[in-house]
Order: structure tokens, then C-alpha cells, then sequence
């Protein structure tokens, strides 16, 4: 409808200058009318040439009424409110139009109101620049985010990059991470949805630490509380790491994180350590107890 508005009054425009026209023509012709009819007689030199100029205005008058109607007939029949009414239910029915027709039907509609498309990928990096010109000579300019093979041409990435550092140094894991790039609209190169290994890849690439108590440092055998890491636990019990981590998930030993994926806290008291470390104190049960 909006594009018929701008028709309605596109042709309104045209129809007030031709009317201008059309007047001045007629002004000219009528005043060399009375340019001749204002000569004497006995004056037949100039009487003939006024007489001339008159007939060329005439002839000018003509023209000008010929092209008008020429152009009358030319212009789109000018719509009622019946009409009008009917092109917008048909707008509503559209979306649900464009999904029951095939794709060379679709083409079809396309070309009626679209004359020509121009694309150019060059004018910013990861961005598409399309000119759109629409059949009544009118023109929109649009960008649109094109996929990419890689993050560097990417044309988020410089903000992408500086979203996830700073979720990471607000303690968030990849996961979380992840789920508020999604929840902002922020998109991977592929325009899909995020999670957390796309988060630590990027953390990777860009040299983000992961989020750790102790920041980007390695993991102490000790913490600040006095509980100890799992490197830690491992050198105090002589055990290996996999032996703490199999004794955390049987309940041998009591530890925590302060979110998944950040490091263990072990908390292991002097007692236990002699216990666990114990001539006599077996890792695995045996056969016996088993049965």
C-alpha cells in the first residue's frame, strides 16, 4: 500500500507540471492571437509574421495536448477504496502465500515489484552490501551478516572477542558464556547459535585464560583456605591425580568446586593423610570384602 501511495503521488506531481505546461502553452498561443489581432492592416509585413508566430503557437498547443494524452494513457488506472482493500487482505495472506507456492512462483512475484539487485561483498569485512531497485524506480540499500570460513573475517569478531573476555572476567564458564552470547543475538560464524566448545575454541584462539581461582596461574598445591588442589592431594597422598578424582566420586574424599569446570578444592586434614597413606590402608577393596 505504501508503494501505491508513492505512485498516487508520484502521478499527482506529473499531473500538476503537465498542467503547467499546458497553460503556458495556451497563454503563448493566446497572446500572439492578440499580438495579430492588435496590428493594422496596411502593416501586411508585420501582420503576416505575427500571423506566423500564431500558427506556430497553435501547432505548440496541439503538441503539447497529443503528449499529454499519450501520457494519460500510459498511467496506471488509479485505484478505489474497493481495490485497495482487496491488495491489502491480500498483503496479510502473503507469508502464508509465499509458503504454498513453488519457488519458480515465487521468482515470479519477486520480479514484479523488484527490477534489479546488486550485491558486493567487498565494502566491509564479513558484511554483504545489497541495492534493492524496486519496479516504480525507488531504492533501498541494506546489509545483511554473511557466513564466513573463519572468526578473522568475521564482522562481529573484534566485538565478539571483547564480550567473551569480558564475561570470562566476570567468572563466567564457557557454557554460561555461551548462553549469554545467545541471549544478546551474538551469532558464530556459521550465524548459529553458540555453546561451549565454539566458547572455548575462541578462548583459545584469542589466548583467554580459563576462569580459575587463581586466574591464569597453574594450579598450587595448595589454595589460600589451606584445602588442597588435585595436583596437591595427589603429591600429599602419593597417589596419582586419577586415583583423587575416583576417591572424590566414591565419597573417600570431600572436595568442591565453586563452579563446573574450575578447579577442585580438596580438603584433606592431617589425619586423613596418614589414614589414606597408611602401610596397611588398601586403595582397592578386596576380593574378600567384595564377596
Amino acid at each position: 500500500m505504501a508503494a501505491l501511495d508513492a505512485i498516487d503521488a508520484d502521478v499527482h506531481g506529473l499531473e500538476r507540471q503537465w498542467t503547467l505546461k499546458r497553460e503556458r502553452a495556451e497563454y503563448e498561443c493566446e497572446r500572439a492571437r492578440r499580438q495579430y489581432d492588435a496590428v493594422e492592416p496596411e502593416n501586411r509585413l508585420v501582420a503576416r509574421s505575427l500571423e506566423s508566430i500564431w500558427e506556430s503557437k497553435l501547432r505548440e498547443v496541439e503538441k503539447v495536448e497529443q503528449d499529454y494524452r499519450r501520457w494519460k494513457t500510459e498511467q496506471t488506472v488509479a485505484l478505489n477504496a474497493d481495490d485497495r482493500a482487496r491488495i491489502a487482505a491480500f498483503g496479510i495472506d502473503l507469508p502464508d502465500l509465499w509458503e504454498r507456492i513453488e519457488n519458480s512462483e515465487r521468482k515470479a512475484m519477486l520480479r514484479l515489484v523488484i527490477d534489479k539487485v546488486i550485491l558486493d561483498q567487498r565494502r566491509a569485512k564479513g558484511m554483504v552490501w545489497i541495492r534493492i531497485i524496486w519496479q516504480t524506480g525507488a531504492a533501498t540499500e541494506h546489509w545483511v551478516m554473511r557466513r564466513t570460513q573463519s572468526y578473522a573475517e568475521a564482522a562481529h569478531a573484534d566485538v565478539l572477542e571483547q564480550r567473551i573476555r569480558e564475561l570470562n572476567a566476570a567468572g563466567m564458564m564457557d557454557a554460561e558464556v555461551a548462553t549469554a552470547l545467545n541471549t544478546e543475538g551474538l551469532r558464530n560464524s556459521l550465524d548459529g547459535l553458540f555453546d561451549h566448545n565454539t566458547v572455548h575454541l575462541l578462548r583459545q584462539r584469542w589466548n583467554i585464560p580459563t576462569v580459575k581461582i587463581n586466574g591464569v596461574e597453574h594450579n598450587p598445591p595448595r589454595w589460600p583456605d589451606g584445602s588442597y588442589s588435585i595436583q596437591g592431594a595427589a603429591t600429599a597422598l602419593g597417589v596419582t591425580e586419577q586415583t583423587v578424582f575416583k576417591w572424590l566420586k566414591r565419597g573417600k574424599l570431600q572436595g568442591r568446586q565453586l563452579k563446573k569446570g574450575q578447579p577442585w578444592q580438596v580438603e584433606l586434614t592431617l589425619q586423613q593423610i596418614k589414614a589414606l597413606t597408611a602401610p596397611n590402608y588398601s586403595m582397592t577393596p578386596s576380593r574378600k570384602a567384595a564377596s
